[in-house]
């Protein structure tokens, strides 16, 4: 079975996992009850399939459970990520895949709005515009997220979110093998408390249940936490930002201190704590199936 995408490891300490989804409904999941005493559980509806998906907190398994940040999810120290689905795993391995995880106590599954259902809403972009019905931008926007929403659940097959998160910043920010900030690449951007009152407004009908961030800067935590506390506005509960042993020093240096307990309170899904997956060691050897797929 071909190995599945990033899942997180537990960083010592207070640092906790999010719960991007809930359900598939394309794999005939059931949707899971993690959260029995939920105002939410009470609007779930049933979907293909009979087998109901739980945090198996009574099973003898070395998996721990961490609640996230100042929310009520309670979730384990382990992600299983998604990307990989339909690209590099075909649809058995990627059903083999979840039922080893859901059967090993893993209750998080992390998908995301570009990759095949939305659980992030992905943040400015001038070439992912063909996720949107009428744009030439991807936005932060009301009309952004509204849509991302709207559509997600129908993907997923369940009535709601436990925790949408922006996939980065609709702000200018160095992403994706950027290091660096770049001053002249600054750009207006969508204001945070315009973002929270999207995000209220979902919040408010049910469709959302907390909200997050993801490739984020110590600078956009502070004032999506400030904009919250200072306008009485949903407060993010997660970041889901690269964290490996190869790539922690945008963590470790001021991060960190932002969302330790006492601080902001704001649990980390790290995601590609493999580094890619450099930190197997198939890549090791140049001849071998991953490093040629590696390279083209």
């Amino acid at each position: 079975m071909a190995a599945s995408s990033s899942s997180s490891s537990v960083i010592p300490g207070f640092i906790s996992h999010a719960t991007p989804t809930r359900t598939l409904s394309p794999l005939s999941y059931n949707r899971r009850q993690h959260f029995p005493s939920s105002p939410y559980q009470k609007k779930t509806r049933g979907i293909v399939g009979s087998t109901k998906i739980s945090a198996k907190l009574g099973q003898k398994t070395a998996l721990e459970y961490r609640k996230l940040g100042d929310s009520d999810l309670v979730i384990s120290e382990i992600t299983l990520g998604t990307v990989t689905f339909r690209q590099q795993n075909t649809e058995k391995e990627a059903h083999d895949i979840l039922n080893y995880a859901f059967e090993n106590g893993i209750n998080i599954l992390d998908t995301s709005e570009a990759v095949i259902v939305a659980t992030k809403v992905c943040g400015y972009s001038e070439q992912s515009s063909y996720i949107r019905e009428n744009a030439k931008v991807l936005r932060v926007d009301a009309a952004n997220i509204r849509e991302s929403v709207e559509k997600s659940p129908q993907r997923l097959g369940t009535d709601y979110i436990d925790l949408l998160q922006i996939r980065w910043p609709d702000r200018y920010v160095p992403l994706f093998g950027e290091f660096f900030y770049d001053p002249s690449k600054w750009r207006p951007s969508v204001p945070f408390v315009e973002q929270l009152i999207a995000f209220k407004e979902l919040i408010d009908q049910g469709k959302v249940r907390y909200i997050g961030v993801s490739n984020e800067t110590s600078y956009g935590v502070m004032e999506f936490v400030h904009a919250a506390k200072d306008k009485g506005l949903p407060k993010i509960v997660s970041i889901q930002n690269c964290y490996s042993l190869l790539l922690r020093c945008k963590f470790e240096i001021d991060l960190v201190k932002v969302c330790h307990p006492n601080n902001c309170n704001i649990g980390l899904l790290a995601y590609s704590p493999l580094a890619g997956g450099s930190l197997t060691g198939k890549y090791f050897d140049i001849d071998s199936e991953a490093a040629k797929k590696r390279k083209t």
